[in-house]
């Protein structure tokens, strides 16, 4: 089999289900004007209450408050507007102003290829961004009311959200690899899957990522970034990129998104965009089992008190040190970890990673490779990782290895079932 690898995070354009292509200005009216009757009486609506759908509709639009756009484009099953640098929510709504870029010397290069030819939407729109804005991925009302409440949405996942070392009752099932080591971030490349996740059996999400952690019990902080299928949040059946924080052990229900409780990308007020050309949220390609495989690399440095996040070669923005409210990740991150995890609500998990097992290797498991850390000093260590199989009836992990070229890999994933 020819070692094939497509290391550029290739972004799907689909076919938008809508009939019709919705302007921002018209997407800002349709939300002022949405009433909780219309959207209560909806098949896909599982807000609570009147009172949970106003807070949902005032999120929306105070994270679009003052905001101008003069592009939009559609990917996938999602729209992007073009927001200017300076509008986008983390500067308006937390006063973060842009800080001072890492130098590209401190991006560990994995050559990944960019696309670069024109593109176009199913409406004709121009896929990307003039410089001076950012590709923010649109939040709606559609997508927030398929949750009970705003604290809900915000969540890893329904139910509350852990790391890996956490509370293995949760609901939430990994395979992972981890090492306890004081750090400013690590990187590694994972190759990208679409897992299927079937709701109707309460299945949840699937993914693969990379976890920097820093503090204990309910003081826990992360920065996070991977891959993840969740259907009811995403509203696609796709694999697409993400990232993750939280301040407070992902607590919702006291410091809900911006406060601390964290939220994905760009939903709430926390991570600072500077890229024009890195989609969050956006569709990535899946490996075909045992044959081409794609990847996406990410890497996470914290730069004059800000976790710079770098896909593909490319500096994306950062968490700023203030979200994270003078706790353990203002100064270092205690643990890395990498790997995947699954979430349920009725005991019956979906596959994680390819969705077969660990020990299959090359083109039919789930891995990730040159995987390292930054220590304090800034220097690039490579990981000396331990494996974790806290579900081993339902995923497993193969490794961790030291390739000829000196890199560090491993596999990890599994089918999920039942008794996980």
């Amino acid at each position: 089999m020819k070692r094939t690898v497509f290391t550029g995070m290739m972004v799907a354009i689909a076919t938008a289900s809508a009939a019709e292509f919705v302007p921002f200005a018209t997407f800002m009216e349709q939300t002022r004007t949405a009433t909780a009757v219309d959207h209560m009486l909806r098949a896909t609506s599982k807000v609570k209450s009147p009172a949970a759908f106003e807070e949902m509709r005032r999120h929306i639009l105070d994270m679009y408050q003052g905001v101008q756009v003069s592009h939009s484009f559609v990917l996938g099953s999602s729209y992007f507007d073009c927001v200017p640098t300076d509008q986008q929510p983390t500067a308006r709504i937390l006063g973060v102003e842009a800080a001072e870029m890492p130098p590209q010397s401190l991006i560990a290069a994995k050559s990944a290829s960019k696309p670069s030819a024109k593109r176009a939407d199913a409406f004709g729109n121009s896929v990307g961004c003039e410089e001076k804005t950012i590709p923010m991925q649109r939040l709606s009302l559609e997508e927030l009311t398929r949750f009970t409440s705003l604290g809900e949405y915000f969540d890893k996942a329904p139910g509350g959200a852990t790391e890996p070392a956490s509370d293995p009752s949760s609901g939430h099932k990994y395979a992972y690899m981890e090492q306890n080591v004081d750090n400013i971030g690590g990187t590694s490349t994972l190759n990208t899957w679409t897992p299927e996740v079937n709701t109707a059996w309460g299945e949840v999400m699937s993914l693969a990522q990379e976890w920097y952690v820093g503090g204990r019990g309910a003081a826990t902080q992360t920065a996070e970034v991977g891959w993840q299928v969740q259907p009811d949040y995403w509203q696609t059946q796709d694999s697409v990129l993400f990232i993750y924080w939280t301040a407070n052990h992902y607590d919702q229900k006291n410091y809900p998104g911006s406060k601390g409780g964290g939220c994905y990308n760009m939903k709430c007020a926390a991570f600072y965009q500077v890229s024009n050309e890195t989609y969050l949220g956006a569709s990535v390609a899946s490996s075909v089992y045992g044959d081409a495989q794609y990847e996406l690399s990410a890497e996470f440095y914290l730069y004059k008190g800000n976790w710079w996040l770098a896909i593909n070669d490319t500096w994306v923005g950062y968490y700023p040190g203030s979200i994270y409210h003078g706790g353990q990740l203002t100064k270092n991150a205690q643990m890395i970890q990498f790997g995947t995890e699954t979430y349920a609500t009725n005991g019956y998990y979906p596959g994680a990673g390819s969705s077969d097992w660990a020990n299959k290797e090359w083109t039919y498991a789930a891995y990730q490779r040159d995987i390292a850390y930054f220590s304090t000093a800034g220097d690039a260590i490579s990981a000396t990782l331990t494996a974790q199989q806290p579900s081993p009836a339902c995923y497993t992990t193969d490794g961790p290895y030291v390739s000829d070229s000196g890199s560090v890999f491993f596999y990890a994933g599994g089918p999920g079932g039942s008794g996980c």
